[in-house]
């Protein structure tokens, strides 16, 4: 790869000049690269996060395949990249990768490419990468910029063991269900959230995980980059407050080491002799203190064995 001094707004490549890209006053040359589909990690906010080998890849395949070709195209602009830009999403997916694959049966290189951030990681190009595999044409992974590590990095929160959800449910019972089984999980929990939501996931994730600690990124990497760092009662009680606008990455903190979560069988005669001379209320939250359990969940189990107990069914 040579450099040579030119005007960043250089005319872009045609038949009889090189492939290559610029950065600042000049013109780096991009050899065409080998055969295969290259998954291209791209900058989440910053366009200056990009890497040398992904700018050179990107101006040496035939075709560039991403998302949204508007976002796409703000990337491959900046650095005068002149490859042909096809749309890849989820919606058209099934019909655009037989044509990938028949480029690439060609002898074609291709480069797969998200709106931000590592192709495939809550992006579609599962099903395009297991369908390349097995027709036997090669796949490369080109490293770089992604919003789930670099929100585990600014967390201070555990980084020897986390567990990536992605995007939660959208409807408050499937996420509040969700949220319930993910706080039995030994490690540091990673989400995505949209800004019309991310206030009543904090009260969902304090409701059911309490005082842990967490952190809120908000725009990572770009100009109204936000970090809140504290526990998630805290969180949620200043959720009203929140700017809600831009992308969200929540990190919250495992349970702590010392919780010990109590068996079924031992939760259920706990409660049954708290509801002997409790209300609900005081049975659950004494139950929630000594069982390590969330409070959804006894919160459910206390009101089927009250049930019961009311019943004289024998359970009680």
């Amino acid at each position: 790869m040579r450099a040579k001094p030119a005007p960043i707004n250089t005319p872009e490549n045609t038949d009889a000049a090189p492939r290559g890209f610029s950065i600042d006053a000049y013109r780096l040359v991009a050899p065409k690269v080998a055969p295969g589909l290259y998954l291209v990690a791209t900058p989440i906010g910053n366009l200056g996060d990009i890497t040398l080998r992904a700018l050179q890849t990107l101006a040496g395949v035939d075709v560039i395949a991403c998302e949204d070709t508007r976002i796409t195209r703000r990337l491959t602009e900046r650095y005068a990249i002149t490859a042909q830009l096809k749309q890849y999403h989820e919606h058209n997916a099934e019909a655009a990768r037989p044509k990938i694959l028949e480029r690439l049966s060609q002898g074609g290189s291709i480069a797969l490419v998200s709106d931000a951030g590592t192709p495939l990681i809550s992006d579609p190009g599962f099903k395009l990468v297991r369908e390349v595999c097995a027709a036997g044409y090669a796949v490369f992974a080109l490293p770089g910029p992604s919003s789930v590590l670099v929100a585990l990095s600014v967390a201070a929160l555990p980084t020897d063991r986390f567990f990536f959800e992605g995007f939660l449910p959208p409807k408050s019972a499937a996420r509040r269900t969700r949220l319930t089984e993910l706080a039995r999980i030994d490690a540091t929990l990673v989400m995505f959230e949209s800004g019309n939501r991310v206030q009543d996931t904090l009260a969902e994730l304090a409701e059911i995980m309490g005082t842990r600690e967490a952190a809120i990124c908000r725009e990572l990497t770009k100009l109204h980059e936000e970090i809140s760092r504290a526990p998630l009662s805290e969180l949620a009680r200043d959720a009203a407050t929140l700017e809600t606008r831009g992308e969200f990455v929540l990190v919250i903190a495992p349970p702590a080491a010392d919780a010990e979560v109590m068996t079924a069988d031992a939760l259920d005669d706990l409660l049954r002799e708290q509801l002997a001379a409790h209300s609900v209320k005081d049975a659950v939250a004494h139950a929630v203190e000594l069982s390590g359990r969330a409070r959804r969940e006894v919160y459910a189990r206390a009101l089927e064995l009250a049930k019961s107990m009311r019943g004289g069914d024998g359970e009680a």
